[in-house]
């Protein structure tokens, strides 16, 4: 049985002075060697924490109970073998909302999670399970990728597994403009298989060791189309993000020369690798960016004028890489335009193996001008044991990509082994952390931080009030831009009625305008602090 306590932490600022504040922390108990995958912001600043966890002795029911937690008996009364899906929602304050599981017979690992914008989440995972528990589908054939679609309660809205009769394993998910999803994934001894059938021809052989396998799903789950991206060696995909046009940018780490369908050359042992698919899953273009040694891509983002492609490297300066290498690895940074062309590429270094694991833009108000770049992962030693090694990191640049400051997040031992996993930047200027600790071997905690940063904050452009979307036909979201603990919202129609009042100690809030007709009202917000703002919304 797994709980969440308020933690403690400290901090210490390497550049600069240190102007952050922990709002708060919650640590998530486990007997075993959890993993933790990812945190998902929703829009109304809610977050999803996703992972992989081995349910200790616990039997279980089956999914669709409203939101509450599971942990059970189950309708077949039998119990996992393996790694689950685990989920964990927490609110604005850090409290738990609720926490679920899915499960198949076999292990079962969560890798991607992307929040829709309907309000609910789709789940990628990779499933060495057959039919059984809470898996619908038989499997296809080794390990599959297992898509599962839920709520905002985390009820099953449907379910989906892919795969052939090689080893499949889901990487990412990104929703697309049109609702529909692109799903990110490595396989094994791969070609396109048979949609009829479900499963690869016998006897097909895929490009190289590993390739990437993208996946193109309307928003009900029904497959449009798939592609298989690889040369002769090994490809691996490492991460996806939606671009502008309704597209996807891949983000690959390639040790294959420029064939089967690679058309760029590395330059050394392993590269990054980046892929520009249009709104139909076809590849626009391709650039690879490395030098003689190893440089392995970790994550992509989306700025003003492009893309920020960052990883870690091994290489000197040579291939098509500019900058050199200190000592350890070096974190790796290029900047692109929106056709693939190189506008910067910086390196920065904490001395040992520097491990990034997430990286956030901090964007103007009108979304025309990247203000910032926050970096974040943790530092692995290497022969030797530093004050700050195996702790979180964080890394802030300017548009330009030159460093503002870094600092450390330490826990609340330094006998602890702790990993980043993943970091999102809110839009408020709060930084969440969320990552792994482990006091003794085999025992993962999950650890989730929440930051207030006055250095970021100062850069935020902020409203008193901001309402989105707007026009709206179902549900609204109010964002309060100054400081309160409680606050009232009100719609009234043009005629002065009150209409709805919410109490709130959040800084966004959803409300329901369903039951409104059509055209314009006023919404107006009012805090313990006096302080009043209002704005026109509109009903469509």
């Amino acid at each position: 049985m797994k709980k969440l306590y308020t933690g403690v932490l400290t901090m210490c600022t390497v550049l600069g002075v240190s102007a952050q504040q922990v709002v708060w922390q919650k640590d998530i108990k486990s007997n075993t060697q959890d993993f933790l995958s990812q945190v998902t912001t929703t829009i109304d600043q809610q977050y999803l924490i996703t992972g992989s966890s081995i349910q200790a002795g616990t039997l279980r029911e089956p999914q669709g109970t409203g939101g509450s937690s599971i942990n059970s008996k189950s309708s077949a009364n039998k119990q996992n073998n393996g790694y689950d899906f685990h989920l964990v929602k927490l609110d604005q304050q850090g409290e738990q909302v609720w926490e679920k599981y899915f499960s198949g017979k076999n292990h079962d690992f969560l890798s991607a999670t992307v929040a829709t914008q309907e309000g609910g989440f789709l789940l990628a995972g990779t499933s060495y399970s057959g039919k059984g528990l809470d898996k619908k589908e038989d499997s296809k054939g080794g390990s599959d990728i297992w898509l599962i679609r839920i709520n905002e309660f985390g009820d099953e809205l449907w379910q989906k597994t892919i795969g052939g009769t090689s080893d499949e394993e889901a990487r990412s998910v990104i929703q697309t403009t049109d609702l529909g999803f692109f799903v990110a994934g490595n396989v094994q001894s791969f070609l396109p298989f048979d949609s009829a059938e479900g499963k690869l021809p016998q006897g097909t052989k895929g490009y190289g060791s590993k390739d990437v396998l993208i996946v193109r799903l309307d928003k009900n789950g029904k497959e449009l189309s798939q592609l298989v991206l690889g040369g002769k060696g090994l490809d691996e995909v490492e991460k996806m993000i939606p671009t502008k046009d309704g597209g996807a940018l891949l983000g690959m780490y390639s040790r294959s020369s420029a064939t089967g369908s690679k058309k760029t050359e590395n330059y050394g042992e392993g590269d990054y690798w980046i892929v520009k698919l249009n709104k139909d899953g076809k590849v626009e273009w391709e650039k690879n960016f490395g030098g003689q040694g190893d440089d392995h891509l970790r994550t992509l983002a989306l700025t003003s004028t492009g893309y920020l492609i960052g990883g870690e490297s091994r290489s000197e300066r040579s291939g098509n890489k500019t900058t050199g290498i200190e000592e350890g690895t070096d974190l790796w940074l290029i900047s692109l335009n929106e056709k693939g062309e190189e506008l910067w590429q910086k390196s920065y270094n904490f001395k040992n193996r520097d491990v990034l694991m997430g990286m956030s833009v901090l964007h103007s108000s009108d979304d025309k001008s990247s203000k910032g770049i926050l970096l974040g992962g943790y530092t692995q030693a290497e022969g030797r044991i530093e004050n700050d090694d195996e702790t979180f990191w964080m890394l802030y640049l300017n548009q330009d990509g030159n460093e503002e400051w870094r600092k450390h997040v330490k826990g609340e031992s330094r006998k602890r082994e702790e990993r980043l996993s993943d970091i999102k930047l809110n839009r408020d200027g709060s930084i969440i952390l969320a990552g792994t600790s482990a006091e003794e071997l085999g025992k993962e905690n999950w650890k989730i931080v929440k930051l207030g940063d006055k250095q970021i904050d100062q850069l935020i452009e902020k409203q008193d009030i901001k309402m989105y979307p707007n026009p709206v036909s179902d549900y609204a979201y109010v964002e309060i831009g100054f400081d309160f603990k409680e606050a009232e919202i009100v719609v009234y129609d043009m005629g002065g009625r009150q209409l709805q009042s919410i109490k709130t100690k959040n800084t966004v809030t959803k409300i329901n305008t369903q039951p409104l007709i059509q055209g314009a009202y006023l919404v107006v917000v009012k805090t313990d602090t006096n302080k009043t703002a209002n704005a026109k919304l509109i009903k469509k």
